[in-house]
């Protein structure tokens, strides 16, 4: 069979991850309230995780060590095109009125998502074109990555204000754009070539700006001292998780 067909096959498989947060539909109120910044933490610690331990090693790697700082300079500016838009949000949202409800971080979240997964299409893409075994190797790392990244994800898109069924819709179309990544991927495959290089670093920007300038201070701010730790623990297990993932990768 064609790659294509084991691309399209895997891609789609990976998009419906974004509806394992379907489980909250079913949970009431306040007990979702509980688990609410649990998800904010652990999605925080998770973009963290891969950002400095998937997406710029991934980068550095591809490009080598010589040329490493342009790399970070393509981080740079995932995390100020980041801070640019979320500042263009609020401004939007102030003289709007619209929806004035929903935190401009959570539409950060859907966009940032929106990029990490068409570059995780691409990656498939690249890999299924080598060799099918490669292929889905690789969309099986992918797979487990994407599964603590999106219950956290579902779970920001609440607390920042969405209803449930939009959170879990809008993540799914977001999380769709793999299926987009990945065959674009295919049809590009020759000349794609050091493209995504930059897509790496650019989305581990993205992450960083997200996790440091509104996770955590929202953690910080709702969270009471005795509680603190609790959600450190929360956090540090998004890395962990992610570091575990690399390590299986290897």
């Amino acid at each position: 069979m064609s790659p294509l067909f084991y691309i399209l096959i895997s891609t789609f498989c990976i998009s419906l991850i974004a509806l394992i947060g379907a489980f909250a539909l079913f949970l009431k109120e306040k007990l979702l309230d509980r688990l609410l910044l649990v998800l904010v933490s652990f999605s925080a610690g998770a973009l963290i995780g891969g950002a400095f331990l998937h997406l710029l090693p991934e980068a550095v790697e591809m490009v080598g060590e010589e040329k490493s700082v342009t790399v970070f300079l393509y981080a740079i500016l995932g995390f100020v095109v980041f801070y640019i838009l979320e500042n263009f949000i609020k401004w939007h949202h102030h003289h709007q009125k619209a929806h004035p409800e929903i935190m401009p971080f959570s539409y950060l979240v859907l966009v940032s998502d929106a990029v990490h997964n068409f570059i995780d299409g691409i990656i498939i893409a690249a890999s299924f074109v080598v060799a099918w075994p490669v292929g889905v190797v690789t969309a099986l790392a992918v797979a487990l990555h994407e599964i603590p990244q999106e219950i956290g994800d579902f779970g920001i898109l609440v607390y920042g204000g969405f209803k449930k069924t939009k959170a879990l819709l809008l993540n799914f179309v977001s999380a769709s754009t793999v299926i987009l990544g990945g065959v674009a991927g295919f049809f590009l495959a020759e000349s794609i070539g050091q493209s995504i290089v930059f897509l790496l670093p650019f989305a581990a920007g993205n992450f960083i700006y997200i996790a440091s300038s509104d996770l955590i201070p929202e953690i910080k701010k709702k969270a009471a001292v005795p509680e603190s730790l609790l959600y450190f623990l929360i956090f540090a297990l998004g890395i962990s998780l992610m570091f575990v993932i690399k390590l299986i990768g290897e």
